[in-house]
């Protein structure tokens, strides 16, 4: 549930996210289209401007005084003293006087833009005149700007809405989800007494039916019992298990160096009744020196008995289950390796699914989902490798940790 914890946190902050996102790109399109028809009503409007003040000055204004931003040119006319470099056109006029048809052309020069006309008058005479947009050039790169900013404050005031409104419109799903998992805590820690008190008495009456050799389908019925509230005692612990996890964030300050070793052995040797009665061999593989990893020790022994519980599940009489600890690159590494049935290598990422049904028809209960969540909070990773009737291996890896420091005594012994 821990994993389920964070995919559930995940779902809300994205729909958080989403929400401000969308916010802020409805409004940031919205000063965009307004921007945009701002800039090309302006443009428009300045460039018919432009051209009149062009035409008017190309047709009837005074060479001497031509009008504001305007240069006038003409044979036998001296230009002002302040006229921009490079005018007049003098290819233009020639085109002019040679055709009698009006040219009017836009040069780029000095880091501005020019616009020119060449046309003949009414008095014969061929002028060009100039126009320096300079002015309305600033004025667009003003509005780009004003635009620019208004944008870049509304998208931040939108994803300041978007994020109050994201998480008042999804608190209602966050409250739903806190109160499920708060649910099946309470629910599984009052069930656990009444089921193990049930799983006790069915395995002390199963006990008496063998010593007083009761009928074969009465030893059988209880065996199937003990067998089925078993069973049902696991998931309820896995769910206690994962309840604690996701619920209780304090269990972080649980976390001890722990030796995973000893850890190993020891659940080995509480499943030895099981692999005796599967007649299967147990190998455990460590090294002479503990290998530590920091965490919750019930935590990691469950998720430990999972890998060996699945691993017997799986293995038919007179199968082998290894079990491998090893240092790998600054990680301990704890492998559980069988010769049952294997599954299908396409299968290895879903075994770990709440419940899956494999190909087989058999489920897989919430143990290995429940195991990938608790290897997951410990920042490791789990993966699992097999084969179709060729065995299964499951590999954990942990972050090593250092030895739990021993406290040193003062005073007098």
């Amino acid at each position: 549930m821990r994993a389920t914890a964070y995919a559930e946190q995940a779902v809300v902050r994205r729909a958080c996210l989403r929400i401000s996102v969308i916010t802020g790109a409805v409004i940031t399109l919205l000063v965009t289209v307004v921007g945009g028809v701002a800039h090309a009503v302006m443009t428009h409007t300045q460039d018919d401007q432009v051209r009149r003040e062009l035409r008017y000055g190309a047709e009837r204004g005074d060479l001497s005084r031509p009008p504001v931003c305007t240069w006038l040119y003409a044979s036998g006319a001296t230009p002002l003293a302040n006229s921009p470099a490079g005018f007049p056109v003098r290819a233009d006029l020639d085109r002019v006087r040679r055709t009698r048809e009006t040219v009017e052309r836009t040069v780029r020069r000095d880091g501005t833009v020019y616009l020119v006309r060449t046309q003949v008058r009414a008095d014969g005479d061929v002028v060009q005149a100039v126009f320096d947009m300079r002015f309305q050039l600033a004025d667009r790169r003003h509005l780009w700007f004003a635009l620019g900013v208004a944008g870049a404050v509304g998208l931040v005031a939108a994803a300041a809405t978007g994020a109050v409104l994201g998480r008042r419109a999804v608190a209602p799903l966050a409250e739903a989800l806190a109160r499920q998992r708060r649910f099946v805590a309470d629910a599984s820690h009052e069930l656990r007494t009444p089921i193990t008190q049930v799983y006790t008495r069915a395995q002390l009456l199963s006990r008496q039916a063998a010593a007083e050799d009761l009928p074969a389908r009465h030893r059988e019925g209880l065996a199937r019992l003990v067998g089925s509230v078993g069973r049902l005692d696991r998931v309820l612990d896995d769910l206690l298990l994962s309840a604690s996890f996701s619920a209780d964030p304090r269990r972080r300050t649980e976390r001890r160096p722990v030796e995973l070793v000893e850890v190993a052995r020891s659940v080995v040797a509480e499943e030895s009744d099981r692999t005796r009665d599967g007649s299967l061999t147990v190998v455990v593989n460590g090294p002479p020196h503990p290998l530590y990893v920091e965490g919750i020790e019930s935590a990691l022994r469950r998720a430990i008995g999972e890998l060996l519980g699945n691993a017997i599940g799986h293995t038919p009489a007179g199968g082998t289950i290894e079990v491998s600890l090893a240092r790998v690159g600054g990680a301990v590494e704890l492998t559980v390796v069988d010769t049952g049935s294997g599954f299908d290598p396409a299968e290895a990422e879903r075994l770990f699914e709440r419940f899956h049904r494999g190909a087989g028809g058999g489920r897989y209960g919430l143990g290995l989902a429940l195991l990938r969540e608790v290897v997951t909070d410990h920042g490791g990773t789990v993966a699992a490798t097999g084969h179709p009737d060729g065995g299964a291996r499951f590999t954990i890896r942990l972050p090593e940790s250092a030895p739990a420091a021993v406290p040193v005594r003062t005073g007098p012994l």
